[in-house]
């Protein structure tokens, strides 16, 4: 019997329902916490006492401590078992989200979140290995399909969220609402999930630790800060790049070098792995790109209310959702590459729709086209997390889904420091060609009701600074389109192995 005919055989876990909700649960507090703060962030800058430039480092320092830490949640598994170690990280989690709420000043808020972002990063890994465990392997597209679920919209729902507590309550409940969720995924851990044995004779590679940590440390800070500090004119960013260069160079000769890699080497011994994890990143990118992009335009060039902004994007989400329920009925009776590749051509087709948008844009194609995107995501996203995840033992399956968690976050931390800083540029390109044409010596058409040229002129500026805006996220999409393209190619050396059906078992009681 081979090894994938084997894992086959499992059955469905004890209380698979209940373990659903509770990964679930603590998945969507985690991914949450990523965006819901974003929107609350010109408030706490009020609150303690900061500056803009100060106040970045709530979100930076737990976008770095949180990729940094991830890697080592196969490690800390193994040594105190992957319910135990889930258990903690909620109840840490939970525990920081209350200090942060607290946080009085901008160095304690600093350091909350880092505690905060140490406890959520092995947090989403534990979560996939749990739900994945819960199920048969035949039933590992559905499993990720309810996972992806929770990644997926988490970040369209920050915003809404986020939006919400900060005008009714205060920003403080950005981090409050983390409480009851942490406390009913730490008891439900508690009383239902089954834990693992422990292999307390794995070792950390913590030399191989200390050089990706300061790869990761350095090239996060260089997307996160990079566009605020003029990319590489500023000092900062020239170090924090050497940083990066130097902690992969000295991870990769030491990982070819000591018998006791960091990363197991195993996984990049599946071709099937590698390429999932790839296709993932890369999609990420793009998807994070769109994500950020939109709500940007819609607040800032548009001027929505940000719970109205955040209304007008979570229509994406049920895309997902739906194409996740569509694709869990077919059961595998579609070749996921098909899937996949049909899934990149209808975000290509969304995002070059988007391309097309004016100021004068309606909701209904801000709704619909978010619709469409949600549906190529939710091809791409459970087929690729399927496949990848599909022939992987047991015993690589955290340190698998750690990695692919990093390589996720990377890709997307990635897709945001693009578009970002070509709507920057872009913008400044294109109002210095549209404002050659506005001098004192051309005719004015907006001195309207004794209006003076001085006025007129300042009129005529902002409006031009708003067009400059828009054709610049009608570039940033297309240019996203085309990246969604040309990942196709990345398809075909995707092998997609067939996963026998598990023997008949009754039907759950509803």
């Amino acid at each position: 019997m081979t090894t994938l005919e084997g894992f086959t055989q499992a059955t469905r876990a004890p209380n698979q329902m209940a373990i659903t909700l509770i990964a679930m649960s603590a998945t969507v507090m985690q991914v949450l916490d990523t965006t819901i703060a974003n929107v609350a962030l010109p408030h706490m800058q009020g609150s303690l006492g900061a500056t803009q430039d100060q106040i970045s480092w709530v979100l930076t320092s737990y976008i770095v401590i949180s990729a940094i830490a991830t890697p080592i949640t196969g490690w800390v598994a193994s040594r105190l078992g992957r319910t135990r170690a889930f258990t903690l990280s909620v109840a840490g989690f939970t525990l920081t989200s209350i200090a942060c709420g607290l946080a009085m000043t901008l160095p304690q808020m600093v350091l909350f979140r880092l505690l905060q972002g140490a406890f959520g990063a092995i947090l989403t890994p534990l979560s996939q290995s749990i739900l994945l465990s819960a199920y048969p392997r035949s039933q590992t597209a559905k499993a990720m399909g309810i996972f992806s679920i929770g990644v997926m919209v988490g970040p369209i729902l920050g915003p809404i969220l986020g939006g919400y507590l900060t005008e009714e309550f205060s920003w403080r409940w950005c981090f409050y609402i983390n409480v009851p969720i942490g406390v009913a995924s730490v008891l439900g851990a508690l009383f239902f999930v089954k834990e693992t044995e422990l292999t307390p004779g794995r070792k950390l590679d913590w030399l191989g630790f200390l050089f990706l940590s300061l790869a990761i440390a350095g090239f996060q800070l260089v997307l996160d800060r990079g566009e605020q500090k003029g990319w590489f004119q500023s000092p900062e960013i020239l170090v924090e790049a050497a940083m990066t260069v130097f902690g992969l160079y000295m991870f990769i000769v030491h990982s070819m070098t000591t018998s006791n890699p960091f990363i197991d080497v195993r996984l990049f011994r599946d071709r099937t792995y590698v390429i999932g994890v790839g296709i993932m990143a890369l999609i990420f990118m793009v998807y994070l790109g769109a994500l950020v992009l939109v709500p940007q335009l819609l607040q800032l060039e548009m001027n929505y209310p940000v719970f109205t902004a955040g209304i007008a994007t979570s229509p994406r989400g049920l895309g997902m959702v739906v194409t996740f329920i569509v694709i869990g009925r077919l059961k595998g009776r579609i070749n996921a590459r098909v899937l996949i590749a049909s899934g990149m051509l209808v975000n290509a087709l969304s995002l070059y729709l988007m391309s097309h948008w004016s100021l004068a844009v309606g909701m209904d194609q801000i709704v619909w086209t978010g619709v469409l995107q949600g549906i190529g995501m939710g091809l791409i996203s459970l087929p690729v997390s399927t496949v990848a995840f599909s022939t992987l033992t047991d015993e690589l399956r955290t340190d698998g889904s750690a990695f692919f968690s990093l390589m996720r976050n990377l890709g997307g931390a990635i897709g945001v420091a693009i578009v970002s800083s070509r709507i920057v540029e872009l913008t400044q390109i294109h109002h210095a060609n549209l404002a050659q044409f506005l001098t004192p010596f051309r005719h004015i058409p907006m001195q309207i009701q004794g209006m003076s040229d001085g006025a007129a002129m300042r009129v005529m500026n902002l409006g031009i600074t708003r067009q400059a805006g828009m054709i610049a996220y009608i570039n940033g999409f297309l240019l996203l389109a085309i990246l969604s393209v040309a990942m196709l190619p990345l398809v075909f050396f995707l092998r997609t192995p067939r996963i026998p059906q598990a023997a008949p078992m009754a039907p759950p009681a509803d």
